[in-house]
């Protein structure tokens, strides 16, 4: 169905589509975090529907009335819910995503988890449900968990190709981080460090070791399957080289095969047809590229760290018991300070992007027990866990103590698959 323009637009420019990372320059150093969680039936341990008295649908729509939030609609269906800054929103599995304001300090990400779980809670013990924190459903596979009536969703679910696409859809569940930054420069280095951080971190924190009831002989089956997920658009965004820029990573989105975008209500379908830059240059049927159909196709890109007016961290199995803290700590006491960035470049530089990229492959099997250069990583992630602890600690705003589980476990020599 062709919907036509109803405004008249001017050529979009190069320009804009590099301001929109240039803006998000900011003096700030804010924590932002995704928390993505499975709902189980607890009768069953099947993951919950979206559908029925007791689905999701119908969990939202007693939270909604319980704490006053506003619906997020999908035509007719609730798919999320939204209050200020905050949102709760449902992945295409039906995993529940908390995406909260970005805050200066852990504790009041924390506290926020708190508050809206302590609304959730009342109403999933009514319904008969529980939230995991698992990074893959490990009861039921995605053969017996429907789609969410989404239409972004159906549509990605046909484009998306790789062996294990359907299983990051519809099972896995992860914790995203965003990090602030202060110029190009800044930003170009934050990104780099993630990059070269990311493996070890996927190793810290492997957590989806069961899938459909069966041990699946990796630590993070979410990683796996990550790694098999349409590798246009999945995996590393870059090389992520010295001497990066915007440009650069503009010129990767611009090259990039594009889904969908939206008009009037309605999506559109380009199932790949062509990309960014076509578009840009040529239209499709009669349709110009504008400023937001540009965000959306960057949203529509999946790499493990990915830039946007921020930083966003994407490679971490959901965990829980104090770990999901963690997390932001870990990337605060790291990215906030010039001698932590300092220390972990002179730790991980001298590993090559061919090594860093096979550490991606053996991480999600083997998590601490991986090797690189025939060294096993676990000493590696100890010391990353404890530049950041000190880091945090002469920041004087008493936030190493939300590192303390990590350590602990790092200590252990076990990463959180290795005590399910």
């Amino acid at each position: 169905m062709n919907y036509c323009e109803t405004k008249t637009e001017e050529r979009l420019e190069y320009s804009q589509l590099l301001d929109e990372f240039i803006l998000g320059c900011k003096t700030s150093r804010k924590i932002g975090m995704e928390y993505e969680r499975i709902p189980l039936v607890k009768a069953t341990r099947q993951v919950a529907p979206y559908g029925g008295e007791y689905g999701v649908c119908e969990l939202l729509r007693e939270a909604a009335k319980v704490d006053n939030w506003d619906y997020i609609l999908d035509d007719i269906n609730i798919i999320g819910l939204k209050k200020l800054h905050d949102t709760i929103t449902l992945e295409p599995g039906c995993q529940i995503e908390l995406s909260l304001e970005p805050q200066e300090f852990i504790k009041d990400l924390k506290k926020r988890v708190e508050e809206i779980d302590a609304v959730l809670n009342p109403i999933m013990d009514k319904f008969g449900l529980q939230l995991i924190n698992k990074g893959v459903s490990p009861t039921t596979t995605y053969k017996n968990i429907k789609l969410l009536p989404k239409r972004r969703y159906a549509l990605m679910a046909n484009y998306l190709w790789g062996i294990l696409s359907d299983v990051m859809m519809r099972e896995t569940a992860g914790i995203q981080i965003g990090i602030d930054f202060a110029s190009e420069e800044d930003a170009m280095r934050k990104f780099r460090i993630a990059n070269l951080i990311m493996p070890f971190a996927t190793a810290m924190y492997a957590n989806s070791k069961y899938r459909g009831g069966v041990d699946t002989g990796y630590k993070s089956f979410r990683a796996l399957a990550w790694l098999n997920t349409d590798n246009e658009r999945c995996g590393f965004a870059t090389k992520f080289q010295d001497g990066m820029c915007f440009k650069d990573y503009v010129n990767i989105l611009l090259n990039t095969p594009m889904i969908f975008i939206n008009r009037q209500g309605h999506t559109v379908n380009l199932n790949g047809r062509l990309t960014f830059k076509q578009f840009m240059e040529k239209g499709y049927e009669g349709f110009k590229a504008d400023i937001e159909d540009w965000n959306l196709h960057a949203n529509l890109y999946f790499p493990e760290v990915r830039l946007r007016n921020f930083i966003e961290i994407r490679n971490h199995d959901c965990v829980g018991n104090g770990l999901e803290y963690s997390i932001p700590a870990f990337y605060k006491g790291i990215m906030y300070t010039g001698s932590a960035m300092d220390e972990v470049e002179h730790l991980l530089c001298k590993y090559s992007f061919n090594e860093i990229n096979e550490l991606r492959y053996n991480a999600a099997r083997y998590a601490l027990s991986a090797k690189i250069r025939k060294t096993p990583i676990l000493s590696i992630c100890k010391e990353l866990a404890e530049i950041s602890y000190y880091s945090l600690k002469t920041r004087c705003e008493d936030e190493e103590g939300f590192l303390q589980p990590l350590l602990e476990m790092l200590k252990k020599g076990k990463c959180p698959a290795d005590f399910s």
